[in-house]
């Protein structure tokens, strides 16, 4: 068996095949006719999907898509199948689903049920909830600080929605800034044009992380929203989201999605209580 990276960028004319294909028959048919599986990330979602410094895709849901790919070609009985990575941002990773440009996005999106009426979720792979980052001298310390300020913000993400629905619970008066990605967040931030940027916790930490100087930032102590990420695919696939379910239940079965955690976030801590619990629940039996 091989797999096969594909750079990401792809020409135009195999996505329209691989989107008619995808349109016509199940994604498990049309990836055993095309001998291909189109997987979108993002290109700045660190530590769970972005581009790493050899222009390849990297993180903890990249990690779990490989592994559900690896199964999904033992259960198709391939001997070759080539991985077309896709980029995809908050604003685009739902049409390109919808369309067939990709077969499964392995990112950091939060599955809701107003999500589910235009697409499927597999089951959970991490739980995470939204606040805040901020320079540590800024004299932000709590939420209410945020009055009069600006707040970056990543438009088509559930952080827009929530940042103002608890704007509005706690009378805090802000101005949003939206941006495209997590990237344009942070240099915002940099820039002085966002006093804060409003994200999921772990993907701040990324941020954090990733801007060399990680002593210089603080991330808020208040969570407002609830983020179960899953990987997410066509609507009315059962066999595929079946595939993907069946691969995802072995990892957390075998404790083997552990070693994907300590990968990606071992240097912080082990997995919380409710992140913990949710490995527990994944593990179905066959």
């Amino acid at each position: 068996m091989r797999l096969d990276h594909w750079f990401p960028a792809v020409a135009t004319s195999l996505l329209l095949c691989l989107s008619t294909l995808a349109q016509a028959a199940g994604t498990l048919d049309k990836i055993r006719a095309s001998k291909t599986i189109a997987l979108g990330y993002r290109e700045a979602s660190i530590p769970f999907s972005y581009t790493g410094n050899d222009n390849q895709p990297w993180g903890y849901s990249v990690d779990l898509c490989t592994k559900v790919v690896a199964a999904i070609v033992k259960q198709l009985g391939i001997e070759e199948l080539q991985l077309l990575w896709v980029p995809v941002t908050p604003e685009t990773r739902i049409a390109r689903l919808k369309s067939g440009d990709i077969d499964l996005e392995c990112g950091s999106t939060t599955s809701s049920l107003a999500r589910m009426q235009e697409v499927d979720f597999s089951l959970p792979i991490f739980v995470d909830g939204a606040s805040y980052l901020s320079r540590r001298g800024s004299g932000i310390k709590r939420f209410e600080d945020l009055a009069g300020r600006k707040i970056a913000v990543a438009v088509g993400t559930t952080s827009e929605r929530t940042l103002g629905e608890a704007l509005a619970q706690h009378k805090v008066v802000a101005e949003l800034v939206r941006v495209n990605d997590h990237q344009q967040g942070l240099s915002a931030l940099l820039k002085g044009r966002a006093d804060a940027y409003a994200s999921d916790r772990a993907l701040l930490i990324g941020l954090a992380l990733d801007s060399g100087s990680p002593t210089d930032w603080v991330i808020g102590h208040e969570t407002f929203s609830y983020e179960p990420y899953a990987l997410m695919m066509r609507r009315n696939d059962a066999d595929f989201r079946l595939a993907v379910n069946r691969e995802l239940a072995r990892l957390s079965r075998t404790r083997e999605i552990h070693g994907i955690y300590d990968r990606w976030f071992g240097f912080l801590a082990k997995p919380g209580a409710q992140l913990d619990s949710l490995y527990h629940l994944n593990g179905l039996p066959e």
